[in-house]
């Protein structure tokens, strides 16, 4: 005749459940999709007054060059501002002297691959330095479109998969959005937060898209 656990035994088996449902939260977290770490974005409630408190304008690119950003500039040491978010964008990183990295793993949460070369990555700038030049960047001093196109502080800078950084190039999410519709919240939630941080303007469809994206997160 079979017998009830004794409660010292049902003890063990919850204490057992309770770290393998532990375990497995801690493999989810450290699964790929964690493995590209901006900083943390506003929250979607956050974007949205931010998103109401923005300039609507038509854009303007007269007189843009991307020299005018001067970015990557020298961090630390040896290391530029790519090489470092290379860095703290990818997992068992290793760099040589010169802070080039020459191994590593690196996911994408635009498109959802992972890559071991880091010459398969481009450093995106979430907002795009053409499209900050549009919304106001115009007018600025050289200094600060050298601070955003080297911003580590906000959720500006993140390594993707190099063709899809080139195919987003310049475009706002009312004509881009990352194919990994999971982290549409992410993105949309990061740039606003650049935008409202710079005091950039948005036009009406870019609005509208945000907009619509942030309803849903």
């Amino acid at each position: 005749m079979s017998r009830r656990p004794s409660v010292y035994a049902r003890q063990r088996l919850s204490i057992l459940a309770a770290l393998t449902g532990l375990a497995a939260s801690v493999a989810l977290f450290n699964g790929p999709a964690a493995s590209a770490t901006l900083p943390t974005p506003v929250s979607a409630a956050t974007a949205r007054t931010y998103l109401a408190s923005l300039t609507v304008a038509a854009e303007d690119r007269t007189g843009y060059d991307r020299d005018l950003f001067n970015h990557w500039i020298t961090v630390s040491g040896s290391c530029n501002t790519r090489e470092t978010v290379l860095k703290r964008d990818g997992s068992n990183v290793v760099v040589n002297s010169a802070c080039t990295a020459t191994g590593g793993s690196w996911y994408s949460p635009y498109d959802g691959a992972t890559w071991t070369a880091a010459a398969d990555l481009d450093i995106d700038h979430v907002v795009p330095l053409a499209e900050a030049w549009d919304s106001g960047a115009g007018g600025w001093t050289s200094a600060k479109r050298q601070n955003f196109a080297n911003d580590l502080t906000r959720p500006q800078l993140i390594a993707v998969t190099d063709n899809v950084n080139q195919a987003k190039g310049d475009q706002d999410p009312a004509e881009w959005m990352p194919s990994v519709s999971s982290y549409r919240c992410t993105y949309v939630r990061a740039w606003v937060q650049v935008k409202y941080y710079y005091g950039l303007s948005v036009d009406s469809a870019e609005k509208s898209a945000l907009t619509n994206q942030l309803a849903s997160c």
